[in-house]
């Protein structure tokens, strides 16, 4: 623990940049900083291409300085405190740093699980000592995390699930089953729900921090229809979890899982960005008239319209975002938004793979350029995006009833 405290010492000294308090010298000092040390080969690339696989990121020199980069300067979660591994800047500030990447055509590195989700929880729920331990490691991205939440029978019904935490004193012993864990086989710990009663549903949930390197803990990747195994299976067998490791008290498991739950569909609205236009795209695969227009009329309004679908939803985040950033709620349910963001993806996706004809059809082999066939896995990949997270129809059910104030169904 004091070889910890020791090496997290440095990376607060590393952290001595002055920000200017005044927000027009602040967004200049943002862009300077940015355009001095994000690479520009990175330019434009998607984050997530480099987050659904482990070793092409570490093979990539240019996304790992980067990533290096910005957890020196604590921007990876720059509205941190710094003790915990950012940067202690304000809402208003972490949303300039956000604006001048984009600006930039730059990006956040450190997107994940444990930015994501069990970051924003801990700082609600955690302890200072959990806070300390596994905080600054997220911010730099120095531990990956997985979730534990959905088994073989509890996926829509996760109050459902089965794996037993049985209380031995000073530890837990946990057995089951874990399904869909995304990136289970290659994260270092996992933020696990499991049972502690019986006697109740929702009252018998406990969420436990788990060492992914903890004798007993199996992760067996899924093979998936786009070709990625980010998703994995985790088997459980007798494995002892320190009573440190309890987030919250025993049994309040389900409320600390709700809160996860909303920052994590906060977050999958955000993981996307702005995609680019896909009208030079159209032009080169179907064609121009004489006009210089996409060639095909029906095809043409619909790319307008799913154009128009995600400029709408992008301004619409960036109102959510102010409206989280001066603590007022938003007029949109963050369920609502995730639903939104699915639809206008899937949709892209769907577009692409039609412009592109018969070379969207494409899996492996001679003959498809490398764009071609990951927009043929992309398109297969997008297939979830309504899926995870809490299905459209699960998330649908929680507006009506939690917004709308409808009764549940007699």
């Amino acid at each position: 623990m004091r070889g910890w405290f020791l090496a997290h010492a440095k990376t607060v000294e590393q952290r001595e940049q002055i920000w200017s308090d005044d927000p027009t010298a602040f967004r200049a000092q943002a862009a300077e900083w940015i355009a001095a040390n994000f690479p520009p080969q990175l330019k434009g690339c998607n984050p997530l291409i480099f987050q659904n696989d482990a070793d092409a990121a570490a093979a990539d020199a240019d996304f790992e300085l980067w990533r290096e980069r910005v957890a020196a300067a604590g921007l990876g979660m720059p509205h941190w405190p710094r003790r915990y591994g950012g940067a202690g800047l304000t809402a208003e500030q972490a949303d300039i740093i956000r604006l001048e990447l984009a600006a930039a055509g730059a990006f956040n590195p450190m997107r994940s699980n444990g930015t994501m989700m069990l970051g924003p929880t801990l700082m609600e729920y955690g302890t200072e000592e959990q806070k300390l331990q596994h905080l600054p490691f997220i911010a730099s991205h120095e531990r990956r995390w997985c979730q534990g939440f959905s088994e073989p029978g509890a996926g829509s019904d996760l109050a459902s699930l089965k794996t037993r935490a049985e209380d031995l004193g000073d530890h837990f012993l946990v057995n089951g089953q874990k399904i869909w864990t995304s990136g289970g086989d290659q994260a270092d710990w996992c933020f696990c729900l499991v049972r502690t009663d019986n006697s109740r549903k929702q009252g018998g949930i406990s969420f436990l921090l788990i060492d992914m390197k903890s004798p007993g803990v199996e992760a067996r990747p899924i093979v998936l229809i786009s070709g990625s195994t980010h998703f994995s299976e985790v088997f459980l067998s007798d494995v002892k979890v320190p009573k440190a490791n309890l987030v919250g008290e025993v049994n309040q498991g389900w409320s600390i899982a709700k809160r996860l739950l909303t920052f994590e569909r906060g977050g999958l609205t955000e993981g996307r960005g702005e995609a680019p236009s896909l009208a030079p795209l159209a032009r080169e695969y179907v064609g121009a008239d004489a006009e210089g227009r996409i060639a095909d009329p029906d095809l043409r309004g619909r790319l307008i319209r799913n154009a128009l679908r995600s400029e709408a939803y992008n301004l619409t985040l960036k109102r959510h975002a102010a409206d989280a950033a001066a603590q007022q709620a938003g007029p949109i349910p963050i369920s609502a938004i995730k639903n939104l963001g699915s639809g206008v993806a899937q949709e892209r996706s769907e577009l692409l793979i039609e412009l592109l004809g018969w070379r969207g059809l494409g899996w492996e082999g001679e003959g498809y350029a490398f764009a071609e066939l990951e927009a043929t896995r992309a398109w297969l990949h997008s297939k979830a995006f309504s899926i995870y997270g809490g299905s459209y129809e699960v998330q649908n059910n929680i507006t009506s009833k939690r917004v709308l104030g409808l009764p549940d169904q007699g």
